[in-house]
């Protein structure tokens, strides 16, 4: 759920602040910061607040994990800590009355979704996406891109319905497609709740026992449907639901819908739909709306799409954060023996459990994610765990444990990092280090989102040579102020590249994907 985050609080006897990062700035300049931007076990590397500017131009101070290939640096670690605070957020908000929304909307905005502010994505993006552009969020995760395109489809529903008032059942206006279940679920309930008493019918669609709605189909009147591409493509394609009256397509976590794995399944599908520039300007034109929503895209996001649009009329909402180190948020990198991982995540994890902050764990692989939810377990640590091999039935409800405090401790694998609101999460742990910037971008996001309220904190585990690789990269960008390297979020194209050169350096022919 996102919250509005005016009731933020940051003890100011602990740290102070300067100007902040390029993408946002503070209206108290004359803010010292008395910590480092970047604090290392060695002080001769720390790197002095604004002195990353320097260090963009001439790279005077090594990185910290430079000699982190030799084994003698195991126990070594940096810490690149906040760069704003929440003051600084605060400033680019904007009152919610300030919309022309309808006073049912903005009740349940209050009411329901605790909103009275808008953050700066939201305030960017509601008057294209209300002008029926095209329109393509791409922002840092935690920042509101949900209630950025739900707010402005909605009131757009409520002005327009009558338009529509001799639909089928099963016919609706807005098709909201996401990779993941949980991810469906979660929109579903902000839309339900952001929709209360107006009229407008949510309904959710998971995949699972996607045969039995087939053999057994629920008919209803639907207006904004919320689904799992696979399970909507299956329903639609046997004609239990009809897709003539849609006029919003939203792509959720549209990096991973764009990825090589689902991009051509994606693109037939959306086919169907007649996408227009401006189809709610004229009673005559029947066309679609299409919205793109992800904190990382793929490079070829154009060439994807050029087959579904016209790409020139796909207008790119961008927070100047994109592709950075959330810089509101704290980032600790630990160098250690892959075998000093479980007590290293045992220790952690009952001091933050003592102090009552949740954690959330990620593995790269489904049996990482079991092995540290078990060791946990077997610890005297209640943890639940959660993975894409998991069936469906197991899965419903897990994330849900965690969300509703029932447990504190979720261990996970990327399936846990796209787009989930985790405003509980006070903490993400990398036992695993992730294997492509894109999922480290991902996996930090679910901190630090628009209703936290306390300090957040990623702590990185970090072993080797390939993972201090990636590390020795993230710290650079840290360290000059820029953009993270190659976030590249089509993964199964950065794979088939790799296998690419590999082939070529050993002589033999390219396979074929």
């Amino acid at each position: 759920m996102l919250r509005n985050i005016s009731n933020l609080t940051r003890n100011p006897s602990t740290r102070t602040y300067a100007a902040a990062s390029p993408a946002v700035k503070s209206n108290k300049s004359t803010k010292t910061r008395k910590i480092p931007l970047i604090e290392c076990k060695k002080p001769e590397l720390n790197v002095p607040f604004g002195k990353h500017l320097i260090e963009a131009k001439f790279g005077t101070i090594p990185l910290a994990s430079n000699g982190w290939m030799h084994r003698k640096s195991k126990g070594d670690y940096f810490i690149i800590n906040p760069s704003v605070n929440e003051d600084d957020i605060l400033s680019q908000m904007q009152d919610i009355k300030e919309l022309k929304l309808s006073e049912d909307l903005i009740q349940n905005l209050n009411s329901e979704l605790e909103i009275t502010q808008l953050t700066k994505i939201q305030s960017d993006a509601i008057p294209i996406i209300s002008d029926s552009e095209h329109v393509l969020i791409a922002a840092e995760t935690g920042c509101g891109k949900t209630l950025a395109y739900l707010m402005p489809i909605v009131q757009q529903i409520l002005e327009q319905k009558y338009r529509f008032v001799e639909r089928q059942l099963n016919t609706p206006l807005v098709l909201i497609l996401t990779p993941g279940r949980e991810l469906a679920l979660q929109i579903a309930e902000v839309a339900s709740k952001l929709c209360k008493s107006t009229g407008i019918n949510v309904k959710c669609i998971l995949g699972g026992n996607t045969k039995q709605k087939m053999i057994n189909p629920e008919f209803e009147e639907v207006d904004i449907l919320v689904g799992s591409m696979g399970a909507i493509s299956k329903l639609v394609t046997t004609g239990i639901y009809r897709m003539d009256k849609v006029r919003h397509v939203v792509l959720d976590e549209a990096d991973t819908l764009l990825d090589d794995t689902f991009s051509d399944k994606l693109c037939f599908f959306l086919k169907r739909f007649p996408f227009h520039k401006n189809h709610l300007q004229d009673d005559k034109v029947v066309g679609s709306q299409l919205i793109l929503a992800s904190a990382t895209m793929p490079t070829n996001t154009d060439q994807i799409l050029q087959n579904i649009i016209d790409t020139s009329t796909l207008h790119q909402v961008v927070s100047p954060n994109l592709h950075r180190l959330m810089p509101h948020i704290t980032h600790k990198f630990l160098r250690m023996n892959k075998s000093d991982r479980p007590a290293n995540i045992l220790t952690l994890v009952k001091s933050e459990l003592a102090k009552k902050r949740p954690v959330i764990v990620f593995g790269n692989k489904s049996s990482t994610s079991d092995y540290v939810s078990m060791f946990l377990n077997n610890n005297g640590v209640n943890c639940i765990n959660l993975n894409g091999d998991m069936l469906m039935k197991i899965r419903i409800g897990r994330f849900e444990q965690f969300q509703q405090g029932h447990v504190d401790v979720l261990s996970t694998t990327d399936v846990g990092s796209r787009g989930l609101d985790t405003t509980r999460a006070r903490q993400v742990v990398n036992f695993d280090f992730p294997l492509h910037v894109s999922d480290y971008i991902h996996r930090c996001g679910r901190i630090g989102r628009v209703g936290s309220q306390h300090k957040c904190l990623v702590t990185n585990f970090v072993s080797s040579q390939r993972e201090i690789s990636l590390v020795q990269k993230i710290e650079h960008a840290a360290r000059t102020g820029s953009v993270l390297p190659n976030v590249n979020a089509n993964i199964s194209n950065l794979i088939q590249s790799r296998i690419v050169r590999e082939m070529k350096k050993l002589g033999v022919d390219e396979p074929a994907f």
